[in-house]
Protein backbone atom coordinates (compact mmCIF):
# COMPACT_ATOMS: atom_id res chain seq x y z
CA UNK A 1 0.00 0.00 0.00
CA UNK A 2 1.52 2.92 -0.82
CA UNK A 3 -0.99 5.86 -0.22
CA UNK A 4 -2.57 6.70 2.90
CA UNK A 5 -5.92 8.29 4.40
CA UNK A 6 -6.73 11.77 5.78
CA UNK A 7 -7.16 9.86 8.81
CA UNK A 8 -3.76 7.84 8.41
CA UNK A 9 -1.88 10.79 8.14
CA UNK A 10 -3.52 12.06 10.85
CA UNK A 11 -2.26 9.50 12.99
CA UNK A 12 1.04 9.97 11.14
CA UNK A 13 1.69 13.06 12.63
CA UNK A 14 0.66 12.45 15.84
CA UNK A 15 2.58 9.38 16.31
CA UNK A 16 5.65 11.21 14.43
CA UNK A 17 4.89 13.70 17.13
CA UNK A 18 6.09 10.95 19.60
CA UNK A 19 8.45 9.75 18.26
CA UNK A 20 10.46 12.05 20.73
CA UNK A 21 9.49 10.79 23.52
CA UNK A 22 10.58 6.95 21.80
CA UNK A 23 13.28 5.74 23.62
CA UNK A 24 15.91 3.07 23.28
CA UNK A 25 16.07 0.64 26.21
CA UNK A 26 19.26 -1.69 26.96
CA UNK A 27 22.72 -1.56 27.12
CA UNK A 28 24.62 1.31 25.37
CA UNK A 29 25.65 0.72 22.09
CA UNK A 30 29.38 -0.23 23.06
CA UNK A 31 29.63 -3.83 21.22
CA UNK A 32 28.04 -5.83 18.07
CA UNK A 33 23.59 -4.96 18.49
CA UNK A 34 20.29 -5.33 16.70
CA UNK A 35 18.26 -2.48 17.24
CA UNK A 36 14.18 -3.46 17.79
CA UNK A 37 11.13 -1.32 16.67
CA UNK A 38 8.28 -3.22 18.38
CA UNK A 39 4.50 -3.05 19.34
CA UNK A 40 4.20 -2.58 23.14
CA UNK A 41 3.11 -5.69 25.67
CA UNK A 42 6.16 -8.24 25.28
CA UNK A 43 8.06 -6.00 28.30
CA UNK A 44 6.74 -4.21 31.54
CA UNK A 45 8.44 -2.15 34.14
CA UNK A 46 9.05 -4.66 35.99
CA UNK A 47 12.04 -6.52 34.09
CA UNK A 48 10.38 -9.13 33.61
CA UNK A 49 8.40 -9.76 30.42
CA UNK A 50 8.97 -12.20 27.66
CA UNK A 51 11.46 -9.91 26.00
CA UNK A 52 13.23 -8.58 29.07
CA UNK A 53 14.18 -12.33 29.85
CA UNK A 54 15.01 -12.89 26.23
CA UNK A 55 17.03 -9.70 25.07
CA UNK A 56 18.96 -10.66 28.20
CA UNK A 57 19.81 -14.37 27.01
CA UNK A 58 20.33 -13.42 23.61
CA UNK A 59 23.14 -11.26 25.09
CA UNK A 60 24.93 -13.20 27.06
CA UNK A 61 24.98 -15.93 24.86
CA UNK A 62 25.88 -14.08 21.69
CA UNK A 63 27.36 -10.72 22.82
CA UNK A 64 24.84 -8.94 20.87
CA UNK A 65 22.98 -6.11 23.09
CA UNK A 66 19.51 -5.40 22.23
CA UNK A 67 18.46 -1.91 21.66
CA UNK A 68 14.64 -1.60 21.80
CA UNK A 69 12.22 1.05 21.22
CA UNK A 70 8.76 0.90 21.36
CA UNK A 71 5.92 2.19 20.37
CA UNK A 72 2.05 1.56 18.70
CA UNK A 73 2.28 -0.85 15.29
CA UNK A 74 1.58 2.23 13.43
CA UNK A 75 3.83 4.27 14.98
CA UNK A 76 6.36 1.53 14.15
CA UNK A 77 5.61 1.24 10.47
CA UNK A 78 6.03 5.19 10.12
CA UNK A 79 9.09 5.47 11.77
CA UNK A 80 10.53 2.84 9.62
CA UNK A 81 8.81 4.44 6.69
CA UNK A 82 10.74 7.66 7.26
CA UNK A 83 13.98 6.28 7.95
CA UNK A 84 14.12 4.32 4.73
CA UNK A 85 16.72 5.73 2.99
CA UNK A 86 19.24 5.74 6.07
CA UNK A 87 17.46 2.81 8.15
CA UNK A 88 18.17 2.57 11.53
CA UNK A 89 16.26 -0.31 12.67
CA UNK A 90 17.09 -3.92 11.70
CA UNK A 91 13.95 -5.94 13.46
CA UNK A 92 10.34 -4.74 13.41
CA UNK A 93 7.55 -6.28 15.49
CA UNK A 94 3.75 -5.52 14.69
CA UNK A 95 0.22 -6.25 14.97
CA UNK A 96 -1.09 -7.09 11.58
CA UNK A 97 -2.30 -5.46 9.57
CA UNK A 98 0.64 -2.95 10.07
CA UNK A 99 3.23 -6.18 9.16
CA UNK A 100 1.01 -6.25 6.43
CA UNK A 101 1.25 -2.53 5.34
CA UNK A 102 5.38 -2.59 6.18
CA UNK A 103 5.87 -5.19 3.42
CA UNK A 104 3.48 -3.36 1.46
CA UNK A 105 5.74 0.11 1.43
CA UNK A 106 8.79 -2.39 0.94
CA UNK A 107 10.39 -2.13 4.24
CA UNK A 108 10.53 -6.02 4.46
CA UNK A 109 13.57 -8.29 3.57
CA UNK A 110 12.69 -11.67 2.87
CA UNK A 111 13.66 -13.89 5.89
CA UNK A 112 13.07 -17.57 6.46
CA UNK A 113 13.97 -18.16 10.41
CA UNK A 114 14.87 -21.26 11.72
CA UNK A 115 11.54 -23.15 13.62
CA UNK A 116 9.11 -21.44 10.87
CA UNK A 117 7.82 -24.67 9.61
CA UNK A 118 6.28 -24.52 12.70
CA UNK A 119 4.23 -21.28 12.32
CA UNK A 120 1.30 -21.50 10.94
CA UNK A 121 0.41 -18.22 10.37
CA UNK A 122 3.66 -16.32 8.37
CA UNK A 123 3.74 -14.67 5.22
CA UNK A 124 4.40 -17.27 2.22
CA UNK A 125 7.24 -14.57 0.66
CA UNK A 126 8.58 -15.19 3.58
CA UNK A 127 8.41 -11.60 5.32
CA UNK A 128 7.26 -11.67 8.16
CA UNK A 129 6.92 -14.67 10.47
CA UNK A 130 4.37 -14.66 14.11
CA UNK A 131 6.56 -15.16 16.84
CA UNK A 132 3.30 -14.82 19.81
CA UNK A 133 -0.01 -15.38 18.77
CA UNK A 134 -2.75 -13.29 20.46
CA UNK A 135 -6.54 -12.57 20.60
CA UNK A 136 -8.30 -9.23 20.27
CA UNK A 137 -10.22 -8.66 23.57
CA UNK A 138 -11.63 -6.34 25.91
CA UNK A 139 -11.49 -5.62 29.80
CA UNK A 140 -13.06 -4.39 32.12
CA UNK A 141 -12.80 -2.83 36.24
CA UNK A 142 -13.85 -5.74 38.08
CA UNK A 143 -14.57 -4.13 41.32
CA UNK A 144 -16.49 -1.18 40.25
CA UNK A 145 -18.05 -3.51 37.28
CA UNK A 146 -17.58 -6.99 38.28
CA UNK A 147 -20.07 -8.28 35.51
CA UNK A 148 -18.92 -6.84 32.40
CA UNK A 149 -21.47 -5.45 29.52
CA UNK A 150 -23.14 -8.97 27.66
CA UNK A 151 -23.12 -6.88 24.25
CA UNK A 152 -21.69 -3.98 22.41
CA UNK A 153 -24.99 -1.97 22.56
CA UNK A 154 -24.58 -1.97 26.31
CA UNK A 155 -21.33 0.20 26.19
CA UNK A 156 -23.66 2.89 24.53
CA UNK A 157 -25.23 3.52 28.51
CA UNK A 158 -24.65 6.75 29.58
CA UNK A 159 -22.97 5.42 32.57
CA UNK A 160 -20.24 4.89 30.68
CA UNK A 161 -19.70 7.97 29.47
CA UNK A 162 -15.84 9.35 29.91
CA UNK A 163 -15.38 5.97 31.37
CA UNK A 164 -14.57 4.57 28.71
CA UNK A 165 -11.57 4.45 25.63
CA UNK A 166 -10.37 2.37 23.10
CA UNK A 167 -6.50 3.41 21.44
CA UNK A 168 -6.41 5.23 17.76
CA UNK A 169 -6.95 2.92 14.83
CA UNK A 170 -4.15 3.77 12.74
CA UNK A 171 -1.35 4.44 14.98
CA UNK A 172 -2.12 1.55 18.05
CA UNK A 173 -2.86 -1.96 16.40
CA UNK A 174 -4.94 -3.05 19.06
CA UNK A 175 -7.11 0.37 18.14
CA UNK A 176 -7.26 -0.44 14.34
CA UNK A 177 -8.47 -4.01 15.91
CA UNK A 178 -11.25 -2.32 17.35
CA UNK A 179 -12.44 -1.50 13.94
CA UNK A 180 -11.88 -4.81 12.49
CA UNK A 181 -14.16 -6.45 15.08
CA UNK A 182 -17.09 -4.16 14.60
CA UNK A 183 -17.02 -4.74 10.81
CA UNK A 184 -17.28 -8.11 11.41
CA UNK A 185 -19.52 -7.61 14.42
CA UNK A 186 -21.79 -5.43 13.06
CA UNK A 187 -21.96 -6.91 9.03
CA UNK A 188 -19.64 -4.42 7.02
CA UNK A 189 -18.74 -1.25 7.42
CA UNK A 190 -21.54 1.51 7.34
CA UNK A 191 -23.11 -0.05 10.42
CA UNK A 192 -19.67 -0.57 12.34
CA UNK A 193 -19.17 2.88 11.87
CA UNK A 194 -22.90 3.85 12.49
CA UNK A 195 -22.09 2.02 15.81
CA UNK A 196 -18.61 3.71 16.81
CA UNK A 197 -20.29 7.35 15.93
CA UNK A 198 -22.80 6.46 18.51
CA UNK A 199 -20.12 5.16 21.10
CA UNK A 200 -18.02 8.37 20.26
CA UNK A 201 -20.34 9.82 23.40
CA UNK A 202 -19.10 7.63 25.87
CA UNK A 203 -15.39 7.30 24.34
CA UNK A 204 -13.02 9.97 26.52
CA UNK A 205 -10.40 9.90 23.14
CA UNK A 206 -7.61 8.73 21.93
CA UNK A 207 -4.63 7.39 22.90
CA UNK A 208 -1.31 6.31 21.16
CA UNK A 209 -0.73 3.06 23.52
CA UNK A 210 -3.36 0.37 24.33
CA UNK A 211 -0.87 -1.00 27.16
CA UNK A 212 -1.31 2.62 28.71
CA UNK A 213 -5.08 1.68 29.13
CA UNK A 214 -4.70 -1.46 31.40
CA UNK A 215 -3.52 0.68 34.63
CA UNK A 216 -6.12 3.21 34.13
CA UNK A 217 -8.87 0.46 34.13
CA UNK A 218 -6.73 -1.46 37.08
CA UNK A 219 -7.28 2.10 39.06
CA UNK A 220 -10.96 2.33 37.98
CA UNK A 221 -9.77 5.61 35.78
CA UNK A 222 -12.11 3.43 33.32
CA UNK A 223 -14.14 1.05 33.53
CA UNK A 224 -13.58 -0.52 29.91
CA UNK A 225 -11.42 -0.25 27.51
CA UNK A 226 -9.72 -2.17 24.23
CA UNK A 227 -6.82 -4.45 24.29
CA UNK A 228 -5.87 -7.91 23.65
CA UNK A 229 -5.31 -11.38 25.72
CA UNK A 230 -1.75 -11.54 25.51
CA UNK A 231 -1.00 -7.87 26.84
CA UNK A 232 -3.79 -7.73 29.36
CA UNK A 233 -3.59 -11.34 30.92
CA UNK A 234 0.28 -9.94 31.51
CA UNK A 235 -0.93 -7.24 33.03
CA UNK A 236 -3.48 -8.86 35.30
CA UNK A 237 -0.33 -10.48 37.00
CA UNK A 238 0.29 -7.21 38.66
CA UNK A 239 -3.39 -4.91 38.25
CA UNK A 240 -5.84 -6.91 39.71
CA UNK A 241 -8.55 -5.30 38.96
CA UNK A 242 -8.37 -6.27 35.23
CA UNK A 243 -10.92 -8.48 33.58
CA UNK A 244 -11.18 -10.13 30.03
CA UNK A 245 -14.00 -10.52 28.20
CA UNK A 246 -15.53 -11.00 24.95
CA UNK A 247 -18.66 -8.55 23.90
CA UNK A 248 -21.41 -10.18 21.85
CA UNK A 249 -23.17 -8.66 19.18
CA UNK A 250 -26.97 -9.15 20.51
CA UNK A 251 -28.53 -10.79 24.11
CA UNK A 252 -27.66 -14.22 24.10
CA UNK A 253 -25.01 -14.11 21.16
CA UNK A 254 -21.94 -15.99 21.23
CA UNK A 255 -18.67 -13.60 21.48
CA UNK A 256 -16.42 -13.24 18.85
CA UNK A 257 -12.50 -12.50 18.93
CA UNK A 258 -9.67 -12.83 15.95
CA UNK A 259 -5.71 -13.26 16.43
CA UNK A 260 -4.04 -11.15 16.42
CA UNK A 261 -0.29 -12.02 16.87
CA UNK A 262 2.77 -10.26 17.25
CA UNK A 263 4.53 -10.60 14.08
CA UNK A 264 8.40 -10.32 13.18
CA UNK A 265 10.37 -9.07 9.88
CA UNK A 266 13.68 -7.88 8.98
CA UNK A 267 13.80 -4.54 7.26
CA UNK A 268 15.24 -3.81 4.41
CA UNK A 269 18.84 -2.02 4.57
CA UNK A 270 18.93 -3.47 8.31
CA UNK A 271 22.58 -1.89 9.63
CA UNK A 272 22.80 -5.22 11.22
CA UNK A 273 21.17 -7.77 9.22
CA UNK A 274 22.77 -10.76 10.36
CA UNK A 275 22.15 -9.71 13.87
CA UNK A 276 18.57 -9.21 13.13
CA UNK A 277 18.65 -12.41 11.33
CA UNK A 278 19.33 -14.26 14.84
CA UNK A 279 17.26 -12.86 17.03
CA UNK A 280 14.60 -13.32 15.49
CA UNK A 281 15.78 -17.29 15.24
CA UNK A 282 16.41 -16.65 18.92
CA UNK A 283 12.82 -15.65 19.26
CA UNK A 284 10.73 -18.69 17.79
CA UNK A 285 13.83 -21.24 19.31
CA UNK A 286 11.90 -24.18 21.40
CA UNK A 287 12.80 -22.94 24.47
CA UNK A 288 11.76 -19.03 23.97
CA UNK A 289 8.22 -20.23 22.61
CA UNK A 290 7.95 -22.35 25.64
CA UNK A 291 8.07 -19.83 27.84
CA UNK A 292 5.07 -17.50 25.63
CA UNK A 293 2.28 -18.52 28.25
CA UNK A 294 4.29 -18.53 31.50
CA UNK A 295 6.35 -15.47 30.76
CA UNK A 296 4.57 -13.62 27.97
CA UNK A 297 1.04 -14.36 28.89
CA UNK A 298 -0.13 -15.77 25.24
CA UNK A 299 0.10 -18.53 22.80
CA UNK A 300 3.18 -20.45 21.18
CA UNK A 301 3.85 -19.36 17.54
CA UNK A 302 5.21 -22.56 17.22
CA UNK A 303 2.43 -25.63 16.78
CA UNK A 304 5.26 -28.53 17.45
CA UNK A 305 5.47 -26.56 21.64
CA UNK A 306 2.09 -27.16 23.63
CA UNK A 307 1.36 -24.62 26.33
CA UNK A 308 1.97 -26.16 29.71
CA UNK A 309 1.20 -24.87 33.19
CA UNK A 310 -1.42 -23.16 35.02
CA UNK A 311 -1.38 -19.81 33.08
CA UNK A 312 -2.06 -21.92 29.56
CA UNK A 313 -4.69 -23.45 31.10
CA UNK A 314 -6.18 -20.01 32.62
CA UNK A 315 -5.54 -18.36 28.75
CA UNK A 316 -7.02 -21.66 26.90
CA UNK A 317 -10.54 -20.38 29.46
CA UNK A 318 -10.43 -17.61 28.47
CA UNK A 319 -11.57 -18.55 24.98
CA UNK A 320 -14.16 -21.11 25.88
CA UNK A 321 -17.06 -20.40 23.81
CA UNK A 322 -15.99 -17.56 22.03
CA UNK A 323 -15.87 -17.70 18.30
CA UNK A 324 -12.44 -17.40 16.65
CA UNK A 325 -12.84 -15.50 12.97
CA UNK A 326 -10.10 -15.18 10.76
CA UNK A 327 -9.62 -11.83 8.44
CA UNK A 328 -8.47 -11.70 4.97
CA UNK A 329 -5.29 -9.84 5.88
CA UNK A 330 -4.96 -8.87 2.60
CA UNK A 331 -8.01 -7.20 2.19
CA UNK A 332 -8.06 -5.19 5.55
CA UNK A 333 -4.57 -4.15 4.21
CA UNK A 334 -6.00 -2.61 1.11
CA UNK A 335 -8.97 -1.82 2.76
CA UNK A 336 -7.01 0.38 5.72
CA UNK A 337 -7.58 3.59 4.19
CA UNK A 338 -11.29 3.48 3.56
CA UNK A 339 -11.39 2.21 7.19
CA UNK A 340 -9.73 5.20 8.69
CA UNK A 341 -11.92 7.44 6.74
CA UNK A 342 -14.58 6.35 8.01
CA UNK A 343 -13.76 5.98 11.78
CA UNK A 344 -12.86 9.54 11.25
CA UNK A 345 -15.88 10.75 9.66
CA UNK A 346 -17.96 9.01 12.46
CA UNK A 347 -16.49 9.82 15.16
CA UNK A 348 -14.68 13.28 14.37
CA UNK A 349 -11.20 11.36 14.31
Amino acid sequence: MTTRSGAAAAAGTAALALVAGLTACGPAETGPTVTVYSADGLRNEEGTGWYDELFAEFEAETGISVQYVEGGSGEMVQRAARERSNPQADVIVTLPPFIQQADGLDLLQEYVPEGAEHVETKDPNGRWTSIVDNYFCLIHNTEELPEPPATWEDLLDPRFEGRLQYSTPGVAGDGTAVVIQAVHDFGGLEPAMDYLGELQTNNVGPSSSTGALGPKVDKGELLVANGDVQMNYAQSRTMPNIGIWFPAVEEGGDPATFALPYTAGLLTGAPNADNGRALIDFLLSESAQSRVAPVAGGFPARGDVEPEGEEAEELAALLEGVTVFEPDWEVVEAELPTYLDAWEQATGG
